[in-house]
């Protein structure tokens, strides 16, 4: 891989999934002075995701809209988890075949769309030493 390549990864989002998203909203924006950038619901992943800007990245805030969903069941008692670090590439399918190859395990095995209509995939954690991963490529208006 090409210096050129690997500096056209940068981190995009920390996702932390939260239970109350109003209560941290105003933790972040009011109290911490970030930004928020974006608010939406993503019908598909039946979650309410909220941007703050850090930086040239963003913290992401997941509020699971089903009770019943994984991410509760992974957010247990807690107020708060983090859940994921987002990096961005250039092309996605490119580097989702690029690790395949090289052994990753895949949790998607073809881009699908994310919050702003972006496309994501997922590393499983076991072959990221524990850290779920998300792959993004921006795809536009």
């Amino acid at each position: 891989m090409s210096h050129e390549q690997r500096s056209e990864r940068r981190l995009d989002h920390v996702a932390i999934v939260v239970r109350d998203l109003e209560r941290t909203i105003e933790l972040y924006v009011r109290t911490l002075g970030f930004r928020q950038v974006y608010r939406e619901t993503v019908a598909d992943q039946n979650i309410e995701a909220v941007g703050l800007q850090a930086g040239e990245s963003v913290i992401e805030l997941l509020r699971p809209l089903d009770p019943a969903s994984p991410l509760m069941t992974y957010l247990g008692d807690a107020e708060s988890r983090l859940h994921h670090t987002a990096y961005r590439v250039a092309d996605l399918e490119g580097e989702l075949s690029r690790l395949r190859a090289a052994g990753v395990r895949l949790i998607d095995e073809r881009p699908r769309r994310g919050a702003h209509g972006n496309l994501i995939a997922f590393l499983h954690p076991k072959s990221t030493g524990g850290v779920l991963i998300e792959l993004c490529q921006f795809v536009g208006p």
